[in-house]
């Protein structure tokens, strides 16, 4: 889904950027662009972001990437 219109950034590239070290709003804007031009992506990203760092998220995706 598409979270911030602006500069065409989904949920995705958000989580991934989670997984890859972004862990405030300010480093998300900066590599994405992300809350930097109109700003109604910023509540839905910090959400995502949020949700990306807990512990049940980190655990499902390191499930999810062991082989079967």
């Amino acid at each position: 889904m598409y979270v911030c219109l602006c500069h065409g950034v989904t949920d995705r590239e958000i989580r991934e950027a989670a997984d890859n070290g972004i862990s405030s709003m300010r480093q998300l804007g900066r590599e994405l662009g992300v809350g930097t031009q109109c700003g109604r992506c910023a509540c839905t990203a910090r959400e995502i972001l949020r949700e990306s760092r807990t512990p049940d998220y980190l655990a499902m995706a390191n499930m999810l990437a062991q082989p079967a």
